[in-house]
C-alpha cells in the first residue's frame, strides 16, 4: 500500500509542478488553489508512504517521479526542447527511480 500512495503522491507531484506555470507567480485564483492542494495532496501521502518505507527511498522515487514527469509533460504539453540529452538524462531519472524500487527491500 505504501508504495501506491507514493506513486501518486508522485503524480500528484508532477501535476502541481506544472500547475506552476499556469498559476503566473502565484497572481491566478484558480490555478493556484489547485496548485497549493495538489501540493498538500502530495506531501501528505509522502508522510504516509514513509511511515513505512524508508526515507531516502521514498524521497528518492518521489522527487524522481515528479522531476521526471514534470520533464515529459513539459515536453508534451508546455513545448519545452526536445533533445537527446534531455531523453537521456529523464531516462536516468526514471532508472534511479525502478533502481529505488527494487532496492529497497520493501
Amino acid at each position: 500500500m505504501a508504495w501506491i500512495l507514493l506513486l501518486v503522491a508522485g503524480l500528484l507531484e508532477v501535476g502541481w509542478s506544472i500547475g506552476m506555470k499556469y498559476t503566473e507567480g502565484f497572481t491566478r485564483l484558480w490555478p493556484s488553489v489547485f496548485t497549493v492542494l495538489g501540493i498538500a495532496a502530495s506531501m501528505l501521502l509522502l508522510a504516509q508512504a514513509a511511515r513505512t518505507l524508508p526515507i531516502g527511498t521514498a524521497y528518492g522515487v518521489w522527487v524522481g517521479i515528479g522531476a521526471a514527469g514534470a520533464a515529459i509533460l513539459g515536453i508534451l504539453v508546455l513545448g519545452e526542447p526536445v533533445t537527446a540529452a534531455r531523453i537521456f538524462f529523464i531516462s536516468l531519472l526514471l532508472v534511479a527511480v525502478v533502481g529505488l524500487k527494487a532496492t529497497s527491500g520493501h
